[in-house]
């Protein structure tokens, strides 16, 4: 009988723990070896077809927090635990395909980007450092 990581562990989040933990080791020390090798842990785990919680229902109400410059940015969370480490409130969710999700972020106008674990081991990726973990930004 094969045994789960965690119960509360969906297929799609393992091993986005490794995003944690870069995320983290970034905050920790904020250089830009530390940045790169972050997007790489992305990447990788896209390429493995890693998933994202994205929240329906956050602050908002249209799935984008809005950061004190104005700015929109949809929320993303690496698992259970950073979902609802912060928010104070139940939120829709639905798990969505990193890739995807960070296409689709390029392509939207009205949204800055995405933050990734908003409440705790947060990283903030714009268009450009989206572009870049995609493979298609200026290095």
């Amino acid at each position: 009988m094969e045994k789960k990581k965690s119960v509360h562990t969906d297929e799609g989040l393992q091993g986005n723990e490794r995003i944690e933990e870069a995320i983290l080791a970034l905050q920790q020390e904020p250089t830009e070896e530390l940045l790169a090798h972050t997007l790489t842990v992305l990447r990788k785990r896209m390429q493995e077809k890693g998933q994202f919680i994205v929240a329906v229902e956050p602050p908002v109400g249209d799935g984008t927090i809005r950061t004190k410059d104005g700015g929109l940015w949809w929320m993303a969370f690496t698992g259970f635990d950073e979902e609802l480490r912060g928010s104070g409130s139940v939120m829709s969710t639905f798990m969505a395909d990193m890739g995807q999700l960070f296409r689709s972020a390029v392509s939207v106008e009205d949204i800055q980007g995405v933050i990734v674990n908003p409440w705790n081991r947060t990283l903030m990726m714009d268009k450009n450092l989206i572009k870049i973990t995609l493979g298609e930004g200026n290095h």
